[in-house]
């Protein structure tokens, strides 16, 4: 069994298609082929069922095919981490963030990291956090930024800091003439959400309490997709979300006098870093941490965003 033969069996897999997958992996049909024969007849059982179009895992090719993702991303990372011993941060970084934190995050780290690291290749994905989850153990992704504690087993979390959340109401809601707010004092029937999947709408169900109110709610089925969306939903529209920090230095001035504050305690969201609990490359996971916490204390207002201390 050989490492190439595995990176076949994933080809395939990815592609369906034998031919598609020997032009992408430059070789040609009839070696891939005899590769995959190989491979079936050390295993002694069939990954692919070739009878079938297109081309489809048996159920004991499904199980073959995870562990062999598992296997060529520990030898890719074995590779980038001897790298690292001699000082490189180089190879590739998968990393998968959610979408109530990318457009917010991203462009205040991304440049300069790039710029500090131009040998790394850096591909990113916005994903919800299941999906986080599920791939970086399948070995699929690097790194995952999201909101914590997930309670995952095999999962290193990595905290950078906490995130503020807030109101956000259209002029018409009658909420109180006052500065700090109580999250009893939100009218739930005009409460918009994200769609389900989303942890800031879990967050915003354990704040309010839907879950025991649910039954006297009639609305929670407006949902969007994104933080941007609800915001327009009820600029154009009316009623009230919750929407974190970050997204409030996105506001046009307009907009700002629609924001209003939470009462002590007040909630927060904790942003980390994740990995899988045996990611070998500290120096990577190191860097991207200092650079994504020194950007915070540039960018942001301290009175909102909290850091945390780097974990070493």
């Amino acid at each position: 069994m050989t490492l190439q033969q595995l990176e076949y069996v994933l080809a395939v897999d990815n592609y369906r298609q034998f031919a598609l997958a020997a032009e992408k992996s430059f070789v040609t049909q009839p070696t891939l082929s005899m590769m995959l024969k190989k491979l079936e007849d050390e295993l002694g059982i069939k990954i692919f069922d070739r009878g079938k179009k297109p081309v489809v895992p048996t159920r004991e090719g499904e199980e073959v095919i995870r562990r062999a993702r598992k296997v060529l991303a520990e030898a890719h990372h074995l590779q980038e981490f001897a790298k690292e011993l001699k000082g490189e941060l180089a190879g590739e970084l998968h990393l998968g963030i959610i979408p109530t934190l990318a457009p917010y995050l991203l462009p205040l780290f991304l440049k300069s990291f790039t710029r500090k690291h131009p040998r790394l290749k850096i591909f990113i994905r916005e994903m919800i956090t299941n999906e986080i989850i599920a791939k970086l153990k399948a070995g699929e992704l690097d790194m995952g930024l999201l909101a914590t504690p997930l309670h995952e087993q095999k999962i290193s979390e990595y905290p950078l800091f906490n995130e503020e959340l807030f109101v956000y109401a259209s002029r018409s809601e009658k909420l109180p003439k006052k500065r700090y707010l109580l999250p009893r004092e939100i009218d739930l029937h005009h409460l918009w959400l994200l769609e389900e999947g989303h942890c800031l709408r879990n967050q915003v169900y354990n704040l309010c309490e839907l879950k025991k109110q649910q039954t006297e709610t009639e609305n929670l089925h407006y949902e969007a997709g994104s933080i941007e969306t609800l915001i327009n939903l009820i600029d154009r529209h009316e009623g009230i979300t919750i929407i974190p920090y970050l997204a409030t230095r996105h506001l046009k001035p307009s907009q700002k006098s629609n924001v209003r504050e939470f009462a002590n305690p007040k909630p927060v969201r904790e942003i980390s870093l994740v990995t899988s609990y045996n990611f070998p490359r500290k120096k990577l996971l190191e860097e991207l941490k200092e650079e994504i916490a020194r950007n915070i204390h540039i960018e942001t207002d301290r009175k909102q965003i909290s850091i945390l201390e780097i974990v070493h």
